[in-house]
């Protein structure tokens, strides 16, 4: 079992950055993919990022790619998501999620986090 804490979450103007945080317990962190998704008031749980065990693949949302950066250093048992050229629609609460596959399905993840918010503002 992991447990994920996120933290980095906060208000922001549009054009700004934000460096979310997911750390993780536990000594297992590195057999987990792990995500980032995201949900807007009144809208579901959507994926925004992946990264496999090793840290050597990454995958994104359209709505996401070549703004925002998906890592991990499994020695701090934590993922990031950096997070660049921020628009208003990107206002959701962030969640990382760990799982056995590697995916951007919701139902893949087996651990989650409390979430972060995030508010863009224009």
């Amino acid at each position: 079992q992991v447990q994920l804490v996120e933290s980095g979450g906060g208000l922001v103007q549009a054009g700004g950055s934000l460096r979310l945080s997911c750390a993780a317990s536990g000594r297992t962190f590195s057999s987990y993919n792990m995500a980032w998704f995201r949900q807007a008031p009144g809208k579901e749980r959507e994926f925004v990022a992946v990264i496999n065990r090793s840290g050597g693949s990454t995958s994104y949302a359209a709505s996401v790619k070549g703004r925002f950066t998906i890592s991990r250093d499994n020695a701090k048992n934590t993922v990031y998501l950096q997070m660049n050229s921020l628009k208003p629609e990107d206002t959701a609460v962030y969640y990382c999620g760990a799982g056995g596959r590697y995916t951007g399905l919701l139902r893949d993840y087996d651990y989650w986090g409390q979430g972060t918010q995030v508010t863009v503002s224009s």
